[in-house]
């Protein structure tokens, strides 16, 4: 299938597979501080369009940027309209959804503000269907760069405690859990 790649799943028993450096994306609430100039200092929601506005200077696009982009800009947007050459931007709250599917209780869209693993997301999903779940063959499906990546994944090394492994899910990140096949 083009467009399709297989990325292998976590290696080695403790290695976390950490989420990818976040983005900001609409809806997230960011807190912007000034600390030679705290009257500009705001926090607020990204819009839909993507941007905030502040003081002195409007709207600035923030989605897409990770926090470090959104403070480099912001002080070439400011220049010398800011005492101290300082801004710091954080994330307040970040809400995004990932999908859940397959041999799952209530397959669906999950809904998180924090990172989560692919187990708590099964989890979430009401856990495995007992005894026609394939644990050890659950697939991530995400999209990287305009490419569709499949990781392949053993929840059930991590059940039984023999793998520490834990893989964190991006942002419209699918969970597939595939059902086992079974001969009479």
């Amino acid at each position: 299938m083009p467009g399709c790649g297989t990325a292998p799943g976590p290696k080695g028993p403790t290695q976390a597979i950490t989420p990818e450096v976040l983005t900001i994306r609409e809806a997230d609430v960011v807190r912007i501080s000034f600390p030679g100039t705290p009257a500009l200092d705001t926090q607020q929601q990204v819009r839909r369009d993507g941007r905030i506005t502040l003081g002195m200077v409007g709207e600035v696009l923030a989605i897409g940027k990770t926090p470090a982009e959104l403070e480099k800009e912001l002080l070439k947007v400011y220049g010398d309209q800011i005492m101290a050459k300082e801004v710091s931007v954080t994330v307040v709250s970040s809400n995004f959804s990932v999908f859940v599917t397959g041999a799952v209780l209530r397959p669906g869209k999950i809904q998180t503000d924090h990172p989560i693993t692919a187990l708590e997301a099964v989890m979430e999903a009401g856990g495995f269907v007992s005894g026609r779940a394939d644990m050890k063959n659950v697939v991530v499906i995400r999209q990287v760069d305009g490419q569709t990546v499949n990781s392949k994944l053993n929840l059930k090394d991590v059940l039984e405690g023999k793998s520490g492994d834990l893989y964190y899910l991006n942002p419209s990140d699918i969970l597939f859990v595939p059902e086992k096949f079974s001969w009479f």
